[in-house]
């Protein structure tokens, strides 16, 4: 194992910069003559617009200019595209997919939609002017909720959709589940409602826009996922350009979690207007706004059915739900409510599964991904229907699980449902996560808070969810004179530490230290082609694409080598950074086969200068992280309060980078789910008006709200990538939230209380134990205690 190489918890590189305010946001470096735009949003959730008067906000101090939808209608601007299509629900055809607007023209469809943007020398000047501007509504019936989005009665929020029912999915094999029901020994019913999320990264959304007047073309530096998609939907889709005409760069990114994967219309709002007012625009999202303008995430309602045997085991699942769409499909949007519905088949040999998804309208903003998308809510609901199902047999929920696990030897494994699993060792998980979480000997634990007054539980939760399934991704690797390295990817850093791991995996490739290797910008300019950091690709996909094009760099410099060596290249081996000639004790080193290589004179006619490997590479196939993850709960039955006690977690990424780091992604993924269950929750009023629209109504996990997380690892490697790693981005997140909802559950379990929907805030938790008859229907506390 080398000092710097794949395995080692290398510190991570971009942490020095980063702490000592060194790092390149894109808010870090605005042009100096930039104009600062501010978007008037609209205040009603469903209106027609009547009029819109920008006379007096025109001629307020600092205003550069102010733009419309009548304005985007004159220049021909689009909207951003659903990339995942679906059914209509008749089958007659493809779902209607609206474009996502980027402003508003004559009806508004959610509080927050743009429907102007006004540009000033400064931002207070932007939003005094915006006060001046005159528009007139005429307010229309808004559908908020998607349990009432198809009810009679209910107005059409796009005429396509009578009833709002945008599309219906249907997956697997209906005749097969319906038998396998008929002869179950038993059915289990549940169901569950997957809360409405904002994702609320570190760093809110920020873009700057410049038109360069030279070169005819549009430039964007945001702090976005994937730059290439990004440019892909700017230049095909909103401004009908070729994609040579716009650049997108991305430099440091506070945090993405697949918010910033999917392009937002304020995007294009700063290269339109940049191109209209002929000065640099920049645009920041102050974090109230970010609440009525990102996308949010989540939003189903669930019913599964669970059939099993005489012994317990699965013979058949049956599942409906509700997704939420938003007022717009955006990029990902339906791919969040349909695109992982392969995940219910979990880790359990489920011989028949049968699904229907149907997506809904609503005027609420549009739904996209967030961490897992898609994966937990389908986990979330297969594992608490286990749950259930223990519930009503009266039996553990571990048992219950360990009696219809996947085995290791069934590996690699067809769920019969959409996904074929590479590899894993699920029993062992479970085992390895029971016994750091005292499983055994939890009911004694339960009795003694139950003799304080309290409500303790615990849940489990496996998670096993496909990753790096955008397997395309290109590279290029640059050798310099001196034998340092300069290599860019379509991969960036948005906090998961790849400046690290990428370089880490150079250093194991090409024996370089870590000092002398340097990660580019992601930047159109740079790479023309890249997937970017999503899915939980980037240690899969990158490992396979710079291992190969370490190999290419290392064949082209054992040619070079072979001049000094004075020896043909087949003879030369590379050892440790350095090049030998077998059957000699002739010897290059990795610096100076470099500095020969940039040295024309000293190459043959004919040769190649210098020492570069640029390429796309494909691994075998999607990979699946799999893991147990446990969770304890005390819950004090007089207040509500709800007190992690800890976390345990057995994962599998089949083979680690950088351990610490893989680490660190497990904890935040564990933190986020947890979130969600504990508190998160987007509410609306019956109007459609956001009611958490701060962190004072929004309730975001505090560091005093996360248990201490205990990480164990039993990788099994992939055999669908050359380093056999799986990935370890989000599974941390599907994991937590059915292993903290089941802990939640387990502890309301005493007194009846068979199903609890999140979020398991204090006061819906005091009202469903009051409901319940409180904890003096179970026993009341000792006056010792």
């Amino acid at each position: 194992m080398k000092k710097f190489g794949v395995g080692q918890s290398v510190e991570r590189a971009e942490d020095a910069r980063l702490l000592l305010g060194e790092g390149r946001y894109t808010d870090d470096i605005v042009p100096a003559n930039a104009l600062r735009l501010f978007v008037l949003r609209s205040p009603h959730a469903h209106a027609k617009i009547l009029s819109i008067d920008k006379t007096a906000s025109l001629e307020s101090k600092g205003v550069a200019g102010i733009l419309t939808g009548v304005d985007a209608d004159e220049d021909d601007l689009g909207g951003f595209p659903s990339l995942v299509p679906s059914n209509a629900p008749d089958g007659s055809g493809p779902n209607f997919a609206p474009p996502f607007s980027v402003i508003a023209r004559d009806i508004v469809r959610y509080a927050g939609e743009p429907v102007a943007i006004v540009m000033a020398d400064t931002l207070d000047q932007a939003k005094d002017a915006a006060e001046l501007i005159k528009v007139e509504y005429a307010p229309l019936t808004a559908v908020v909720s998607l349990a009432d989005a198809d009810k009679p009665g209910m107005p059409s929020i796009w005429p396509e959709c009578p009833d709002n029912n945008d599309s219906l999915g249907v997956f697997g094999d209906k005749a097969a589940v319906e038998e396998a029901f008929s002869k179950a020994a038993s059915i289990h019913s549940i169901d569950v409602r997957v809360s409405r999320v904002a994702v609320s990264p570190m760093e809110p959304r920020v873009a700057t826009g410049v038109w360069n007047e030279a070169e005819g073309r549009y430039e964007l530096t945001a702090g976005v996922q994937s730059p290439h998609m990004t440019r892909t939907q700017l230049a095909a889709c909103i401004f009908k350009v070729p994609p040579s005409k716009v650049r997108v760069r991305a430099l440091d990114v506070g945090g993405g979690f697949g918010l910033k994967g999917v392009p937002h219309p304020e995007l294009a709002l700063v290269m339109w207007a940049a191109r209209r007012l002929g000065r640099p625009v920049h645009w920041f999202s102050e974090r109230s706004e970010g609440f009525l303008s990102d996308c949010h995430s989540r939003d189903h309602i669930s019913h599964c059915d669970l059939a099993l045997d005489e012994d317990a085991r699965i013979v058949g699942l049956k599942f409906n739900s509700r997704a939420n769409l938003g007022a717009y499909i955006s990029l990902a949007g339906m791919h969040c409510a349909q695109g992982n519905i392969g995940h219910l088949s979990g880790v359990y040999t489920t011989p028949a599964i049968y699904a229907e998804v149907r997506a809904y309208f609503t005027n609420t903003v549009p739904i996209a991904s967030y961490r897992g998308a898609g994966r937990p809510e389908a986990l979330v609901v297969l594992e608490r229907a286990m749950d259930a199902a223990a519930f009503d047999l009266g039996m553990d929920p571990a048992e219950l699980r360990r009696r219809n696990l996947i085995q290791p030897e069934q590996m690699p494994y067809d769920t019969g449902f959409q996904f074929t699993y590479d590899s894993g060792d699920y029993p062992v998980s479970q085992t390895k996560a029971q016994e750091a979480a005292d499983w055994a000997g939890f009911e004694k634990r339960r009795a003694e808070a139950l003799r304080r007054g309290k409500l303790r539980g615990i849940g489990m939760g496996h998670v096993v969810e496909i990753a790096s399934g955008m397997r395309d991704e290109m590279g290029e690797i640059e050798i310099e004179a001196d034998g340092s390295v300069t290599f860019s990817t379509g991969f960036h850093n948005h906090g998961q530490g790849q400046e690290t791991t990428m370089r880490q995996l150079i250093s194991e490739f090409l024996a370089v230290p870590p000092e002398k290797i340097r990660m580019k910008d992601c930047d159109t300019d740079v790479q023309n082609f890249g997937l970017g950091s999503a899915g939980s690709r980037a240690a899969a996909v990158g490992g396979a694409l710079i291992k190969t094009l370490s190999e290419k760099v290392i064949e082209k410099a054992k040619i070079i080598a072979a001049i000094p060596l004075e020896t043909d290249a087949a003879q030369i081996e590379f050892v440790d950074g350095t090049f030998n000639a077998r059957g000699t004790n002739k010897t290059a080193t990795f610096a100076e086969v470099a500095a020969l290589a940039h040295n024309p004179m000293g190459l043959p006619d004919g040769f190649d200068g210098g020492l570069a490997h640029k390429q796309i590479v494909r691994p075998g196939g999607p990979t699946f992280p799999n893991g147990c993850h446990i969770c304890e709960v005390e819950i004090d039955p007089e207040t509500g309060e709800l007190d992690a006690i800890g976390y345990w977690v057995c994962e599998d990424v089949g083979r680690s980078i950088n351990p610490m780091i893989v680490k660190g992604q497990i904890h935040g993924g564990v933190a986020q789910g947890l979130g969600q269950i504990f508190g998160e929750f987007i509410e609306f009023d019956r109007e459609g008006q956001l009611l958490t629209g701060s962190f004072m109504d929004y309730q975001m996990p505090r560091a005093l709200d996360i248990p201490h997380i205990t990480t164990i690892s039993h990788d099994v490697p992939s055999p669908n990538n050359p380093l056999g790693i799986k990935g370890a981005g989000e599974s941390g997140t599907v994991g937590a939230m059915p292993a903290g909802l089941n802990a939640v559950c387990d502890a309301l379990k005493p007194l009846g209380i068979r199903h609890f929907d999140m979020p398991a805030s204090p006061h819906r938790l005091w009202k469903a134990i009051h409901d319940a008859g409180g904890i003096d229907a179970i026993c009341k506390p000792t006056e010792a205690a």
